[in-house]
């Protein structure tokens, strides 16, 4: 079998790593994806590799949010903000059903802060900058309808804007997709142990398949860090200083109907005055961020930690003091560790999202950043890495993001169908004739399809049920339990698809179940 990542990949490794690259790019977030997508659809013969599963640190565990930095704004950083606009609003006309508006809903309050005028005036920017313009003020009474739930005490109106919300897992997927039709590689569990060098200039890597054990060296004229949080690791070899501060970004999932949102609410924390956001989301409704340093092992998946969890449940109660939510609620949590470039800010809330790139003995690192600006990262690192690459005269002018794909007709209508356009791009008609008889419809309490499983282990390069359960889908953060109750069906539609045992997927299973407990979970 064979789809966008052609399974024979991997039985492949020993002839890819004979083969002669132009780029080794280590890391499959979404930062190594861009950098993938824009190397290929410009000639580069570019291999991407993985030491875990595509989208498994912080590009699958994000806030979901494709923004524009209005926070920006309060800083004057107006360029930052101009560019996260640009590429928000490309994003929603690209990949419709992928990326999709979202409207935000800020209640206003006697004494709230920050002022309703200062407010204002940030979203007349914001609209200058995105060239629209839209209403942003409502009176109480309006502010009600759109946001029945929240508190009404001293109530005087509420402030709306809009910006964009994704499944940030299946966009990274989507993007190794497009790229890997420009002829680039993709490869999970393939880990970067260590760095080759001629001379003193990093010109490989030697590569441990975690699927088998085998060990591959693999040489190229360039080797790009796009490793995030991890990129010091990778830089230490090099005998580089850490520049990185990793900082955990925790959230909390709960069913639509426990806490229902038309838009989503923006409020300030009653403890620190930070913003924190309740949205739906892929048939759920997400509560998120925190923002504190991460001090454990990063190779250790992250999980919320119990003052993180209290910390959501106080701005939730602050905020929607009539709904009565207590943690029992809650279906799932998530943790993300982000890659924030350590300027020694005392409150990790005041550090800057920037990228950066570096190039350290011939090893180009690029890191930070954010989701909605992964394009302008590519062609950043592309753009230093162009001394580095003899001959190689790409001007690096930014293309459309995605392919246009032709439509799928009736099959599906309406927002399914936009949705599985979006998410699988020319994979979409396969998907659905693939399908079998039953499997066009919903999973309870999910916006996914049953199909959408097949498709994820016949073709999309699944190795662990974890990655078929909280990457490929999102099952595990919309099923109470991580979908034990829905265990059955799954096995019977995936395991062949897989081509595993029994043995293999009792141990999968377990594997899996014991990570949700540990890691998407409330902590014990």
């Amino acid at each position: 079998m064979s789809g966008p990542w052609e399974c024979g990949w991997r039985g492949a490794l020993p002839a890819l790593a004979e083969r002669e690259w132009d780029l080794l790019i280590i890391g499959g977030g979404i930062t190594g994806a861009g950098i993938l997508l824009e190397a290929a659809r410009r000639g580069l013969k570019a291999l991407l590799v993985e030491q875990r599963d595509f989208a498994w640190g912080t590009s699958s565990r994000s806030s979901k949010l494709v923004h524009g930095g209005l926070r920006y704004l309060k800083e004057g950083r107006f360029g930052l903000t101009r560019e996260s606009v640009h590429e928000r609003d490309a994003l929603m006309r690209e990949a419709g059903g992928l990326v999709e508006p979202q409207g935000f809903a800020f209640a206003d309050y006697v004494g709230g802060k920050p002022g309703r005028k200062t407010f204002l005036l940030g979203l007349a920017i914001y609209d200058l900058l995105s060239g629209k313009r839209e209403r942003h003020y409502v009176d109480s009474g309006e502010f009600l309808m759109m946001a029945p739930n929240v508190g009404r005490n001293d109530l005087l109106g509420g402030i709306c804007y809009t910006d964009a919300k994704t499944d940030d897992a299946r966009l990274v997927l989507r993007v190794l997709q497009e790229a890997q039709e420009h002829g680039g590689v993709a490869v999970n569990y393939l880990a970067a142990q260590t760095l080759l060098r001629s001379g003193t200039t990093v010109t490989g890597a030697k590569l441990l398949d975690a699927v088998d054990g085998a060990v591959h060296e693999v040489r190229a004229r360039l080797v790009i860090n796009a490793t995030g949080a991890w990129a010091d690791g990778l830089r230490g070899q090099t005998g580089a200083a850490p520049k990185i501060r990793p900082l955990r970004g925790s959230h909390l999932v709960f069913p639509a109907w426990r806490l229902p949102l038309a838009q989503a609410v923006s409020l300030m924390h009653p403890a620190d005055g930070r913003p924190v956001f309740a949205f739906p989301w892929e048939g759920v409704t997400l509560v998120g961020t925190t923002d504190v340093d991460h001090g454990s092992e990063l190779n250790t998946e992250a999980a919320i930690t119990r003052p993180e969890l209290d910390y959501l449940m106080l701005a939730l109660q602050s905020q929607f003091p009539q709904q009565g939510l207590t943690e029992s609620d809650v279906l799932a949590t998530y943790a993300g560790v982000r890659p924030v470039i350590d300027s020694g800010a005392a409150d990790p809330s005041k550090e800057g999202r920037d990228h950066a790139v570096w190039v350290d003995d011939g090893l180009l690192t690029v890191t930070g950043g954010k989701l909605t600006t992964f394009r302008v990262i590519a062609l950043d690192a592309l753009k230093h890495a162009k001394p580095l690459l003899p001959g190689w005269t790409d001007k690096l002018e930014p293309r459309p993001i995605f392919a246009r794909r032709a439509r799928l007709g009736m099959r599906l209508r309406g927002v399914q169908r936009q949705r599985i356009e979006g998410r699988y791009g020319a994979s979409a008609g396969a998907l659905l004739t693939a399908a079998h008889p039953g499997e066009l419809e919903l999973i309870p309490g999910t916006l996914t399809l049953w199909a959408e499983l097949r498709w994820a282990a016949r073709s999309e390069a699944v190795q662990h049920l974890e990655d078929l359960l909280l990457r490929r889908t999102r099952l595990g953060l919309q099923l109470r339990g991580g979908g034990v109750a829905h265990m059955a069906r799954i096995r019977a539609i995936c395991q062949e698809e897989l081509e595993w045992t029994d043995l293999q997927w009792e141990t999968s299973q377990a594997a899996y179940l014991a990570l949700w407990n540990t890691n998407y979970s409330l902590p014990t």
